[in-house]
């Protein structure tokens, strides 16, 4: 057994994820602590903040995995350090009988990262992308034209924050 949490490269399980993990403290110790830094942290590591054993980790992370609750584990990617200084937000429309395909299919475009559908209002799709140059800009803008979206703003975005949620913190119990 590997003392890594598995990579992103690992293959998906062919099989449906189960309809209820029931998740307890100690799962979400578990998941606070991948949210933190799933890379360098090692299964010994989360054990001991959680209080059970390397075993019952990896055995909860399987179940985590299984039941669809993680479902994966993708690298922090600085893109201009990468070479692609310009990180784009496009504020989209698209029919929303059509969001769901038009959301996957404008994946294909050359430098487009991450796509987010949206349920309610006009604005129903942002679209993320990366960019070397205000030329890439005005091709990726004709690009997202021809599936039909309509853009309502470009914006270039400077810094990203995240952090792992807090209801996922474990909180050891004092006797």
């Amino acid at each position: 057994m590997d003392d890594q949490p598995p990579s992103a490269d690992q293959p998906d399980d062919a099989t449906e994820p189960d309809a209820d993990v029931g998740i307890d403290d100690v799962d979400r110790g578990i998941m606070f602590a991948l949210q933190r830094d799933a890379r360098n942290i090692t299964i010994q590591e989360i054990a001991d903040e959680v209080s059970v054993s390397a075993s019952t980790v990896r055995n909860r992370i399987d179940k985590l995995e299984h039941g669809g609750v993680i479902e994966g584990y993708a690298p922090q990617i600085n893109y201009e350090r990468a070479g692609f200084p310009l990180k784009l937000l496009f504020i989209c429309s698209v029919d929303s009988n059509s969001r769901a395909a038009v959301a996957e299919e404008v994946l294909a475009v050359d430098g487009v990262i991450d796509v987010n559908e949206l349920v309610t209002g006009e604005r129903n799709l942002h679209v993320q992308a990366v960019a070397t140059s205000t030329g890439d800009l005005t091709r990726m803008t004709a690009d997202l034209n021809e599936y039909g979206l309509m853009i309502h703003s470009s914006e270039i975005i400077t810094n990203h924050y995240s952090q792992p949620w807090g209801y996922f913190e474990y909180e050891l119990e004092e006797d």
